[in-house]
């Protein structure tokens, strides 16, 4: 069995929205094989990230940058990991009032200098997550799942 992490920062309604429709992607009936862990970005330490096949990140923008509970995952994780997750597929949602720019740069940014590769393009959305928004959530938790899913 392979294991899909999902480190969140999910302080309101609408990224704990997100991060639910995640972890319903992941749970597709179609995908078998994948454990799905879901950590607090706070809780979240690097023995957690050094027994997943790949990892999902979610956080808010805030004030243009991620949360600071994923910043402290990233501090907690980078030096200690190293190489050991170089390649490490992983996937990204960022949910803000206006601007998430900022903040996918930030975390892109992060993940690249882990060696860690993009397994599908940032998920960011702003306002209210509507059915677009939610759908993409649910793509993104399904396509990393099915990306280590053992075959056969």
């Amino acid at each position: 069995m392979t294991r899909l992490l999902i480190v969140h920062h999910t302080p309101s309604p609408a990224t704990a929205e997100l991060l639910d429709e995640v972890r319903a992607g992941a749970a597709d009936p179609e995908i078998t094989g994948v454990e799905t862990v879901a950590r607090a970005a706070l809780a979240a330490t690097a023995s957690d990230l050094l027994a997943a096949d790949a990892v999902v990140l979610g956080t808010p923008a805030n004030i243009g940058y991620m949360s600071g509970a994923l910043k402290h995952f990233f501090d907690q994780v980078y030096y200690v990991c190293g190489d050991d997750t170089r390649g490490l597929p992983y996937g990204l949602w960022v949910h803000g009032g206006s601007d998430t720019s900022g903040a996918t740069r930030a975390v892109t940014s992060i993940a690249e200098g882990m060696g860690w590769a993009a397994a599908a393009a940032p998920v960011e959305v702003t306002g209210s997550p509507d059915q677009r928004a939610r759908a993409a959530c649910r793509e993104l938790g399904a396509v990393l799942a099915a990306t280590v899913m053992p075959e056969g």
